[in-house]
Formats: structure tokens, sequence, C-alpha cells
């Protein structure tokens, strides 16, 4: 005998006055999760009630209806709704959408509330990238989607920025072939032939962490905190046309340079500027290189100088400096750390007072004519130049002294001849020794020339 499927009747809907709504002690949240009631009263201002409210009559003592109306399954829009007539944006006999189960029902209020609570499936995180491509397509900026959703502009970047992954890499994301850390760490290269290359050599091996993802995709880059990228800016490197590549999700120590060889040129090229300037100064030659090389100095004499003299205003500071310096270790000697804002003015206070020490060197001028300098990079990135080095075939010889006259000639006695030139030395662009493991060994060349004094 065949059997006939039941038929189902589904709970009426209506429109209630938010008036005649009550809070249910049947609701089975109990702790506070998810948006604020705030957060969600503002976007139902914005957008209105998405969802209905599920309620049953509340029965008095005898089992009649009171026209109240209790509400097991929606507490939270209802908090919302009570927040918007408190506000008075709302007025309290405004219509509520409302499913209401009946009286003679036998599903209790408890089932309702625990049914809506565990049933909902939560939107994918891949979804819900894409639902902001979309949203961004149609005109709607990252400002305004972080407004509208109660996030910040940053987090819609990075949902954003995940969403532009290669497609074949979130499909295998979206069927749990990879984590979501692992899909944040493909953000750091936008090239999407790059990232599915360095997931098809990751994804069958043991090593397959996010750190590992990075780093495989930013081998050939430089990072923004290595020394000449500090020396050059990464400003000026941008402007040149050079690209940065960022990390959205954690801290990336300002980025990875992705062009190396544009690089080492503004590096070459700045190092070059700042020893054209140098060389007014009259030296007989001057060596520019990114890495000098152990005992670089080796077999040369380096000049003696003297100090520049303090102006009197240099002068009247320096005492200034060292005394407020001694009184913030004397005030703070007892702590085991300083305060930050003290630690900062004790590390401005040394770098004044190393300013005075390491004062410029005055030189004589005959030796200046005959020895060199070295122009290089300091460990922090800083310009670092080196003055006064002597080589042994420019030391001056008795025989040079005795036939001083005899090469002067025509010129006459006492006078020097200024108008021959005479070559600096080849100067040699050292490029540096590795770029993250990756070997650069081809040295660039070039020589520059000065007017002899």
């Amino acid at each position: 005998m065949a059997h006939t499927a039941q038929k189902i009747t589904l709970s009426s809907s209506r429109d209630i006055p938010f008036d005649k709504l009550v809070p249910s002690q049947s609701n089975v949240r109990r702790i506070k999760a998810g948006v604020s009631v705030e957060e969600l009263a503002e976007d139902i201002a914005r957008r209105g009630l998405l969802q209905g409210l599920s309620v049953r009559p509340v029965l008095d003592a005898d089992g009649v209806e009171t026209g109240k109306f209790e509400i097991p399954a929606g507490g939270r829009r209802f908090q919302a709704l009570s927040l918007l007539v408190k506000q008075k944006r709302l007025v309290k006999t405004a219509p509520v959408p409302c499913v209401l189960r009946a009286v003679t029902s036998d599903i209790l209020a408890e089932d309702d509330s625990l049914a809506e609570n565990m049933q909902r499936v939560a939107l994918h995180p891949l979804d819900q990238f894409r639902a902001f491509v979309a949203l961004r397509d149609k005109g709607q900026g990252e400002e305004a989607i972080a407004a509208a959703f109660f996030v910040t502009p940053q987090i819609v970047k990075q949902r954003l920025k995940l969403a532009s992954v290669a497609p074949a890499l979130l499909e295998v994301y979206a069927e749990d072939g990879m984590t979501l850390e692992q899909l944040m760490a493909f953000t750091v290269n936008p090239d999407n032939a790059r990232q599915v290359q360095v997931w098809d050599a990751v994804k069958n091996s043991w090593n397959k962490e996010p750190y590992s993802i990075r780093r495989m995709l930013t081998e050939t880059s430089v990072r923004a905190s290595d020394r000449r990228a500090v020396f050059v800016g990464v400003d000026a490197y941008e402007a040149a046309g050079g690209v940065v590549l960022r990390d959205l999700f954690q801290g990336d120590d300002g980025g990875w340079l992705e062009d190396p060889a544009l690089l080492d040129r503004l590096v070459a090229d700045k190092l070059q500027a700042e020893a054209q300037a140098i060389a007014a100064e009259g030296w007989k030659w001057i060596e520019v290189s990114t890495d000098l090389p152990y005992g670089y100095s080796h077999g040369l004499r380096r000049l003696v100088g003297d100090p520049s003299p303090l102006s009197e205003n240099e002068v009247a500071e320096h005492p200034k400096l060292l005394a407020e310096y001694r009184a913030l270790e004397e005030e703070y000697a007892g702590q085991d750390e300083y305060p930050e804002e003290i630690d900062t003015r004790l590390g401005e206070l040394e770098a004044a007072m190393e300013a005075f020490e390491q004062r410029p060197l005055i030189f004589e001028a005959a030796e200046v004519g005959r020895a060199g300098v070295f122009v290089t990079l300091d460990r922090d990135g800083g310009l670092a130049v080196y003055r006064g080095y002597v080589r042994p075939e420019d030391e001056p010889r008795e025989e040079a002294v005795a036939n001083f006259g005899d090469e002067l000639g025509a010129e006459g006695q006492g006078q020097i001849a200024t108008s021959r030139p005479v070559s600096f030395p080849l100067v040699r662009l050292r490029p540096p020794s590795s770029l993250l493991g990756v070997s650069r060994s081809v040295p660039v060349f070039q020589t520059m020339r000065m007017m002899a004094h």
C-alpha cells in the first residue's frame, strides 16, 4: 500500500507593531558574539531588516493570548530595533516583519532558538572576498565598503588582495586544498603565473609553510631595509619605475624591491654624484664602492688632519647637551628601562654629541693633492666617506724635490701648471657580493677625471 507524503504547512508571516514584541527567556543565546548590537542597529537603519523575527504568542496563566509576542529567535535583531526606538530613529509602533509560530505547535521555543543559531552556515571567506570585488567593480570605494560592513579599510584591502590571487589557487583554497594563511602568503607577489609555479613546487612538499611560500615569491627581490634601499630611498626607486612588493597581512619591514638591477644602478649613480662633489676638494683620486674589501687601506698612509673649529654657537651648545644627557641619566638611573620618550631624547642627544666628536678634518693642501678618498655605504645605508689616504707611489721623494725647478721649465720657479689634466685612477663600482642568496659578481667600472691642483 502506497504511503502519501504528509503535506507541510509553513508558519504564517505578519507585521507586528514593535511595542507588542517582548524578549523571550527561551532564547538560547546568552553570550555576545559577532557584530555588536550598535553595529547591527546601524546596518538595519541603512538597509532595513533583512530577516524577520521568529515569534509566538504570549499566554496568560489561563492559556489565553495576551496580545504580546515573545521572540525565541531573533533576539539581537530585537535589541537593535530597541536601540533605534530609544534613539527615536524608529517609532515604537513601527510594523516588524515576523514569522508567527502557532500556539498549538509541538515545537518548543528553545527548539526554534537553537535551530536558528546552529543551522546557519557561515559564508565561505572566498565568497566574501569575491563579494567585495563585485562591490568595488560596481563603483563602491574601499572606504564605503568598509563602512557598510563595519570593518576597517585595511581589512577591505586585504580581502580584495586575496581575491586577486591566481584563480587556480583560489579554487584549491575553495576545495580546502590550502589554508587561509597559505593563501595570504601568495598575495606578496602579484604575478599569478609565479604564484602557480610556486604552488606546484611546494604542494607535494613537506615544507609548504606560509613563510616558505613568501620566501620563494621574493627570493630575487631586495628588502626595503637593505642598506642600498635605505641609501637610495624607496620613493626614489619607485619614481625610477621600480616595483615594490608588499605584504598586507603581516609586517614586511617596508616590502621588497623587485628590481635589484635598477636599485644597484641608482646606488651607483648616487655614489658617483657624491664623489663628484668630493672631487672639488682637490683629492688626487677617489674610489667609489658599495662594499669596500677587507684590508682596503692596507699599505696606505693615513693623513693626520685637524678637526674643523667649532662655531661660537656650537661651543655654547655642547655643554648644554652634555648637561641634559647627564641629568636624564641620573634621574632615571634606578629604573629597569627608560620611558619611551626619554629613551628617544637620549638617542637624540647622543647623536648630537657624536656629531661634535666626528667633525670634518682639515688637511694641508699639498697633502690633499697627493692623497685620495674612499666613498662607500655604511652598514645602516648612510654615506661613508674616508678621506686622506696616500699610496706609496704618491709619497714625496727627495729626487723629485731636487729636480723640481728643472721640471717647471718655462712655467717659472714656484708655479705649477694647472691646465694639464690628471686622470683619477680607475674607480671601480663593486656591486654587492650577494643578493638574498643570488650571486651577483659582474663588476661595473667607471672612471672619473679631475684637474691637478
